[in-house]
């Protein structure tokens, strides 16, 4: 069987019984040409890899030629006796079924990982869930140089927007404050069992040493970023307000302070402002 053969995936699939779970936004990764492609970008021989929803497991082979150990999250228990075979003979892959939202990932960094190198993280995450995925891996500060994921073409054209730009949004600058978001390449939306109804893209978050700003309270500054972009149609003012109850005419006065026009929009403060923003807030709100 050629796994990465869109007729002999669905065939084996079809015999083992395995039903696709869209309530899981389960589209597997069947192109035998992206696979490799995306693999380059999660490390070498000395890495560690884990890899978030192998699917049927065409990206973990891949993986497991090229790092040192790969150890693969899995949520759908259904996919054991795909995975059992689709990775048989692949001593240095592990999968682990469990919620990757749930998972201690420092603990399987720590028992596995010990004598590599490097780690990283390599996945195609299901649509729905790509947001908290990748907040939850770069607020859990874990010992990782990238992440290499596969995600809907119109994230990762605001994922990789410049912070301040239309593209932009509260992912944008969140993301940005963790890491270096990248285009790598675009991915049609054949290459997928079952076919989704949008393209993807890959990206690339390098993660920072240091954040590109200074915040006296960080999770009061994602409060800020996400109250600048609650209501994009409307003026920074007026989606803060609503977002933090504060009076409209407060605003205007921190705004003046900083010099913001009282008619921007969130999508147009740079991390700066928005940092100097956050820690007017929390001197108001204090």
């Amino acid at each position: 069987m050629e796994i990465s053969n869109k007729n002999d995936i669905k065939a084996f699939l079809e015999k083992a019984g395995f039903v696709f779970k869209k309530s899981l936004g389960q589209n597997f990764l069947i192109d035998g040409t992206v696979a490799p492609k995306m693999a380059e970008f999660a490390g070498g021989k000395d890495t560690g890899v884990i890899e978030i929803g192998p699917g049927a497991g065409v990206l973990t082979r891949e993986l497991s030629t090229r790092a040192k150990r790969v150890i693969a999250i899995e949520v759908d228990e259904k996919l054991k006796p795909v995975l059992n075979k689709t990775l048989e003979g692949l001593d240095n892959v592990k999968v682990i079924f469990s919620d990757v939202l749930k998972t201690d990932l420092h603990a399987i960094i720590n028992e596995n990982f010990s004598d590599c190198g490097s780690v990283t993280v390599c996945a195609n995450l299901p649509y729905y869930i790509t947001s908290p995925i990748i907040m939850n891996l770069l607020k859990s500060k874990l010992p990782i140089e990238s992440i290499t994921v596969m995600v809907q073409k119109e994230a990762a054209d605001r994922i990789c927007a410049e912070v301040g730009s239309r593209n932009a949004g509260a992912v944008t600058a969140a993301i940005n404050y963790y890491a270096l978001a990248k285009p790598l390449f675009f991915v049609p939306k054949s290459s997928f069992l079952p076919e989704p109804k949008v393209n993807s893209e890959v990206i690339n978050l390098k993660i920072r040493s240091a954040p590109p700003i200074n915040v006296s309270d960080e999770e009061f500054f994602f409060k800020t970023v996400n109250a600048c972009f609650l209501l994009r149609r409307k003026t920074a003012i007026n989606s803060i307000s609503s977002a933090m109850k504060i009076d409209k005419e407060k605003i205007k006065q921190i705004f003046l302070k900083l010099g913001i026009n009282e008619t921007a929009r969130g999508e147009t403060f740079t991390m700066e402002l928005l940092a100097e923003l956050s820690e007017e807030l929390k001197k108001y709100l204090q």
